[in-house]
């Protein structure tokens, strides 16, 4: 397992509560996508309140991550490769 410490990221939000979080991503970006809590991005498991929304824009994913006695942060990060595999999962009923 990788440590997301390990991705050269940026903070979008500090603190921010998953539904925030979720918000701000469909407020903010065109292309996004919800999974369900326990999806892997960057060789993370990805926890949340389902769905965990995750926008693309370029080459970025922006996705809620919660660090242990840290709270939850909406990050900002280049992943071509996690794009790809986002984009390959069955299309969802809006």
């Amino acid at each position: 397992m990788s440590c997301i410490e390990n991705i050269n990221y940026e903070i979008l939000i500090q603190g921010a509560s998953f539904k925030e979080s979720s918000e701000y991503i469909r407020a903010h970006f065109t292309e996004y996508y919800e999974v369900q809590p326990g999806y892997r991005l960057f060789e993370n498991y990805l926890i949340g309140v389902p769905p965990v929304t995750i926008g693309v824009e370029g080459d970025d994913v922006i996705f809620p991550y919660t660090k242990p006695c840290r709270g939850t942060f909406l990050l900002r990060a280049e992943g071509k490769e996690e794009i790809e595999k986002l984009r390959a999962l069955p299309k969802q009923k809006r």
